[in-house]
């Protein structure tokens, strides 16, 4: 299973950095995405540092929808999980599926995401400016695949080095969860 390596931070200008995006890689790709988060009724799954979701994107000219298993973390101070994912045909069955085995929903929320492709030191990067409506503020993810536990400094390098282009500063990252974060304040 690959490795996500992901920074998230708040963005504490989002104007000035979906400038700096769009300056260097184009006009991003507008998305809604709608997260159902699963777990077991006894919360193991959450409980234990890992999630089970499912992922409907809707975008301008696309809907897709993506189930997802991220294990527990490899590395404390990003947050980094391995995780597994595959586009589903069917979203209605991905969620008749997960129910089936057991699983409850355990949390659903939107996020309204613009997306942005990026290569850098020949790798391929996601960054992407995310607002969900329930949380006060704007926040950026740049993530990219890390093949093997050994290679995830090196890709958070590369993560880091598009952060730093982009003016977040390391006080600005955040480890926090949207899940943790809806809950909260549901």
């Amino acid at each position: 299973m690959a490795i996500e390596a992901e920074l998230k931070a708040r963005v504490r200008d989002p104007e000035s950095v979906m400038t700096r995006l769009e300056d260097a890689y184009g006009p991003g790709r507008p998305e809604v995405y709608q997260d159902t988060y699963y777990d077991d009724p006894a919360g193991g799954l959450m409980g234990g540092d890992r999630e089970l979701r499912i992922r409907t994107v809707h975008s301008t000219d696309d809907t897709r929808t993506v189930m997802t298993y991220k294990g527990t973390r490899v590395d404390e101070a990003s947050g980094s999980k391995p995780e597994a994912e595959t586009r589903v045909d069917d979203a209605a069955a991905a969620h008749a599926i997960v129910r089936g085995l057991g699983y409850v929903p355990a949390i659903a929320f939107e996020k309204r995401c613009r997306n942005y492709s990026i290569k850098a030191d020949g790798r391929d990067l996601l960054a992407t400016l995310v607002r969900v409506p329930e949380i006060d503020g704007t926040f950026i993810e740049v993530e990219t695949v890390a093949a093997t536990a050994d290679d995830l400094l090196a890709s958070l390098a590369v993560v880091r080095s598009v952060l730093d282009a982009l003016g977040i500063a390391d006080d600005d990252l955040t480890t926090e969860q949207y899940t943790d974060a809806v809950a909260a304040l549901r």
